[in-house]
């Protein structure tokens, strides 16, 4: 069914209505691989047939079908929730007001301390927004074409000025891990450690090992074999000394509630979550006196990749260990080749000499 653009009587209440279409849509095209919760994200879709009455409201409902297992509604969903709050300041009155170059304003504002990864979830966000409402909107057999693409957009500076990302030194790795391993988290202790040292001696990704099962790991002499679905359902193995969580790995209590067998589960049964496991990582961080920029989880994956490079200089072994797509994506690494740098400043004292 197809609907007026401007279908309600503000033009807020029009971006909300589009928004909860966009969303329910999203909710039903994004891969359902990692679905936990059936009736949850039936709930959800539920309510969104109903309508939100306001954007806390669709925010919430955005959560659960997060929570519930369906990943990627929070790439979309959140840029176009700033969006829509900074819309409000502009006094429009139809949603036909809206064009490229507004945009462009709005994205300016909404996304200027942000790095160039999160501007490009923003103008994928705002283009699949707009493609939709572009095929769903109908009066009297016309459509309105917002036809927004934002190929000049400058705040996409593409690889050019890529930020380096957090790392931890050797080190700030050693008094990290001292202080993982003093750290009280009372009847989660064993779970929490366990989790974290996965995490930083493998580099997989926090979501990777929070859909880690106990059936995908197996030993193979002093190691452990972990089988890893990464991005796109692709499927890989790392490798993780046996003596380093072997301990751990015994103590943790599984709850039976979960019927799927993951590790890293609540009292409930229910999966952590990754704002979880975050707030484990800038607790430990906090012990150990350390502090950095970037403080999630995922730094722990950049400082096993920095290291492994640093260690073995093998761009292609990084490529492998941490499951990237593409050669360019591991490249970022060879910028901390300390060794490099140190023959570039032998080079400036030679010839100061």
């Amino acid at each position: 069914m197809k609907y007026k653009l401007d279908c309600k009587p503000s033009f807020e209440e029009t971006f909300l209505f589009w928004l909860g279409k966009f969303v329910k849509h999203k909710l039903n095209s994004l891969s359902n691989k990692e679905l936990k919760d059936q009736a949850a994200l039936a709930s959800v879709n539920f309510a969104l047939t109903k309508g939100a009455s306001n954007i806390e409201e669709l925010d919430a409902l955005a959560k659960k079908a997060r929570n519930a297992g369906l990943t990627g509604v929070n790439t979309y969903f959140n840029p176009l929730k700033k969006i829509f709050e900074i819309l409000k300041f502009y006094g429009l009155t139809s949603m036909a007001q809206i064009d490229e170059d507004l945009i462009a304003e709005v994205l300016a504002s909404a996304t200027g301390t942000l790095s160039d990864a999160s501007k490009k979830n923003y103008r994928i966000a705002v283009i699949n927004f707009f493609k939709f409402i572009d095929k769903q909107n109908e009066d009297d057999g016309k459509a309105h074409i917002f036809d927004i693409e934002l190929k000049n957009w400058g705040g996409v500076a593409g690889k050019r000025g890529a930020k380096l990302p957090e790392f931890m030194s050797e080190d700030e790795i050693h008094r990290f891990l001292d202080a993982l391993d003093s750290v009280d988290f009372k009847q989660n202790t064993s779970r929490n450690r366990l989790i974290i040292k996965i995490i930083i001696f493998t580099g997989i990704r926090v979501s990777e090992a929070l859909n880690l099962k106990r059936k995908d790991i197996s030993e193979d002499g002093d190691l452990y074999i972990l089988r890893i679905r990464g991005k796109g359902n692709k499927y890989r193995v790392v490798m993780i000394k046996k003596h380093l969580i072997e301990n751990l790995l015994q103590n943790i209590a599984i709850n039976y509630i979960n019927q799927d067998g993951h590790l890293f589960v609540n009292r409930k049964g229910t999966p952590l979550t990754q704002a979880y496991v975050s707030r484990i990582v800038e607790q430990i961080l906090f012990k150990a006196g350390i502090r950095k920029e970037k403080n999630g989880a995922h730094m722990l994956r950049h400082t096993f990749a920095t290291m492994l490079y640093k260690k073995q200089k093998d761009l292609v072994l990084v490529q492998e260990a941490l499951g990237h797509a593409s050669l360019d994506t591991s490249r970022i690494y060879t910028h901390f080749d300390s060794d490099k740098l140190k023959l570039a400043a032998k080079v400036a004292e030679d010839l100061n000499e």
